[in-house]
């Protein structure tokens, strides 16, 4: 092991991001860098922090566009096996899974970007349309949620019944609707509308209200209230 005062300029490429995270911390390094470390070592002809641009490059140098890449796509390149793509897709769904923890600290709802915060680690990168339910008590906090359905938004696949016994099991007053749009749309379909409009009339015969139906994207999000079409 090469002691930690040998100056960096001698240490080999692949050590590099290494010595400088030791030295200058991790907020120092760039994000090829940060994803050389998890790869260790490049090829004969490249080092692992050029391997690592070149497949930041491939997504735009965009770190949720690599969260979606698969493990056979990132074999394609050459210098990733495939114990070094498991790496890499590991540590981005650790660092998925961080975002939705922290999320769940905002646990009162105040504002359609508090949900949106809530929800956008956990369906906004999805490559398929989810439908989630947020139980709230008379606080606006979260004590509940809930995936409805998988794969589509229609009346069929959105069972009313589930959703309010669900409510009256977890003893909630309100509650948020909320879906994602994997084409980035943003913008409620007449589908949309309607299981709004349903759900809100079923839960006036509760006492429940529905406070909102937020559509959420990778990036951002359209509320149903924030546009007064609730």
């Amino acid at each position: 092991m090469k002691p930690t005062n040998f100056a960096i300029k001698y240490w080999a490429e692949d050590d590099k991001p290494r010595e400088k995270l030791m030295l200058k911390g991790k907020s120092a390094l760039s994000d090829a860098e940060l994803i050389a470390i998890l790869i260790g070592s490049g090829s004969r002809n490249e080092s692992a922090v050029e391997l690592s641009k070149r497949i930041l490059i491939s997504t735009d140098n965009n770190l949720n566009g690599l969260g979606k890449v698969s493990l056979k796509q990132l074999t394609t390149f050459k210098g990733i096996g495939e114990a070094k793509a498991i790496a890499i897709i590991a540590a981005l769904e650790l660092g998925r899974r961080r975002r939705a923890e922290d999320a769940l600290e905002l646990s009162k709802i105040t504002s359609s970007k508090t949900v949106f915060e809530i929800m956008q680690p956990i369906i906004g990168e999805l490559p398929h349309e989810e439908f989630w339910v947020v139980y709230l008590n008379n606080s606006n906090k979260v004590i509940y949620k809930t995936q409805i359905s998988k794969g589509g938004i229609t009346g069929t696949v959105v069972d009313t019944r589930i959703i309010y016994k669900t409510a009256l099991e977890h003893n909630a007053t309100s509650l948020i609707l909320c879906h994602n749009h994997p084409s980035g749309v943003l913008q409620a379909s007449e589908a949309d509308r309607q299981i709004t409009r349903k759900l809100k009339e079923a839960g006036k015969q509760l006492d429940i209200m529905v406070l909102d139906h937020v559509i959420i994207t990778e990036k951002s999000y359209f509320s149903f209230a924030d546009e007064g079409i609730l």
